[in-house]
């Protein structure tokens, strides 16, 4: 069950729920032991995978491919940039201030028209709400925290 908590953006002055990281993440170890309990692959064979997984996708995406993980998703780079208002003044090394990984889950077309969407919509979701005082456990620092406080 996913968390969330009610938090307060200052600059424009709006009350949003936020998802909530809580206790440790979930390491390749236990990724591998739980999809080779369900395959016919040994655990040391899937660690073996996930561990060069990364390489290979950053090799595929620096020559400016995407990758598409069949039933995951789609992952590629992405420039978090400034931008300037003058063409002359155009520096593609000072305006990059960031690259990134977008990941963009897979979806599928259901026959009613509608689409669902790989790691979202496979089951549904039961939110729990957490007190503003609860924090964010993600070790990685994600989230959507636009520099927002706690109510």
């Amino acid at each position: 069950m996913p968390f969330w908590k009610k938090m307060f953006n200052k600059k424009q002055a709006v009350y949003y729920p936020r998802a909530i990281v809580q206790g440790k993440p979930v390491e390749t170890e236990t990724i591998a032991k739980d999809l080779a309990k369900i395959s016919t692959v040994s655990n040391s064979d899937v660690q073996a995978v996930l561990g060069d997984i990364s390489g290979v996708m950053h090799t595929r995406m620096s020559q400016g491919k995407s990758v598409h993980i069949k039933g995951l998703g789609y992952f590629r780079y992405v420039l978090d940039t400034t931008g300037v208002k003058d063409i002359k003044e155009f520096d593609f090394e000072k305006q990059v201030k960031a690259v990134r990984v977008e990941f963009v889950p897979e979806r599928s077309k259901l026959s009613n028209g509608a689409y669902t969407r790989a790691l979202v919509d496979s089951d549904p979701l039961e939110w729990i709400e957490l007190s503003p005082e609860t924090e964010d456990q993600d070790p990685s620092g994600g989230g959507d925290d636009g520099g927002d406080d706690i109510l």
